[in-house]
């Protein structure tokens, strides 16, 4: 699998939390050679599952993404948004996005507004219109957008809006690509609404109802410089095994044994706790009388900016835990 040229193909999908379907359609192409079926729930969760009669194990990464929602248009044509996900003021000036139908514009901020006291209300979208009926005929109140910058690769490093959590899918194609023997009965879980409150994993855990789960997502990278050390992972450091975040504290059980496979199978690893922030892990541990639950995470620089870094040698990393933890004796 070419890494570059899919994350380039998942990320020319528009897929804003709520509006999942075009991600899920590339993925489900991507997954159905090595999975026997798949399927969609009520809430767009895509779901490949690879039929054993062992322990029933759930795999979760996100594919919804942060994005802009249109509250106003002004009577000059300018666009007014509220935010889908976690946006960030300081981030989004002058950044490009494009909406569903294939408007672009840019993110601008008010002249008479100084940078330092700004807030997401003092921002909005040129799309290029004269006028609000202009504008009105290009996009209507309700419409999403995404940043619109480029997935490219500097040396070793990866660089691509919507790292968060789209590299995560890709982890999970790459571990069932790699997948040799298991007996378990496995559910790689490609959910929605990660960003607006783990929306999507809630409902498929509850379906599958597994025996075991783990979520595969980004994960603040503390080399960022000047990091206050919010995080423990840094890129280049192999795969982030989650200990903690905001929304989970991982089963020992499950810490243990992705440390311990990362050893046997001479994975490169580190441990990942993070002071805020949280996975789908929050949502599928708490899941009717409880999941054995745990994360491996990929290191991510500039999480939630229209440019985020990550370490190729970090996301085969992942990949390789997961597939071991597929193959696992549990």
């Amino acid at each position: 699998m070419d890494l570059l040229k899919t994350l380039q193909a998942l990320n020319a999908c528009h897929g804003p939390a709520g509006d999942e379907s075009e991600v899920a359609d590339v993925l489900e192409k991507l997954a159905m050679p090595f999975v026997d079926e798949c399927r969609r729930d009520t809430m767009g969760n895509l779901i490949a599952h690879k039929k054993g009669s062992g322990s029933r194990v759930m795999f979760a990464a996100h594919m919804d993404s942060i994005g802009c929602i249109v509250t106003y248009i002004e009577k000059e044509g300018y666009l007014r948004f509220g935010k889908v996900g976690g946006l960030h003021a300081p981030d989004l000036i002058a950044t490009p996005v494009r909406f569903k139908n294939g408007v672009r514009g840019v993110i601008c901020l008010s002249e008479s507004v100084d940078p330092k006291d700004m807030t997401l209300d003092d921002l909005y979208i040129d799309i290029g219109a004269h006028d609000a009926d202009e504008a009105g005929a290009m996009v209507k109140i309700g419409d999403t957008a995404v940043y619109d910058t480029p997935t490219y690769a500097v040396g070793d490093r990866l660089v691509s809006p919507y790292m968060d959590n789209r590299i995560s899918c890709l982890v999970l194609l790459m571990a069932m690509e790699e997948l040799q023997n298991s007996d378990n009965d496995l559910y790689f879980v490609f959910t929605t609404q990660e960003e607006v409150g783990l929306r999507g994993s809630k409902t498929a855990a509850y379906a599958i109802d597994p025996d075991y789960g783990i979520a595969v997502d980004v994960t603040v990278s503390a080399d960022e410089l000047g990091s206050k050390h919010t995080g423990s992972s840094k890129l280049g450091g192999g795969a982030a095994i989650k200990v903690m975040d905001t929304s989970v504290i991982c089963h020992p059980q499950m810490v243990s044994k992705l440390e311990a496979l990362a050893k046997e199978r001479g994975i490169p690893a580190q441990m990942d706790v993070i002071k805020a922030g949280g996975t789908d892990a929050g949502s599928i541990h708490v899941s009717k009388m409880g999941v054995l639950t745990g994360g491996i995470s990929i290191p991510c620089r500039y999480t939630h900016s229209p440019q985020e870094m990550v370490d190729r040698g970090d996301v085969e990393a992942c990949a390789r835990l997961v597939a071991a933890f597929a193959e696992a004796s549990l």
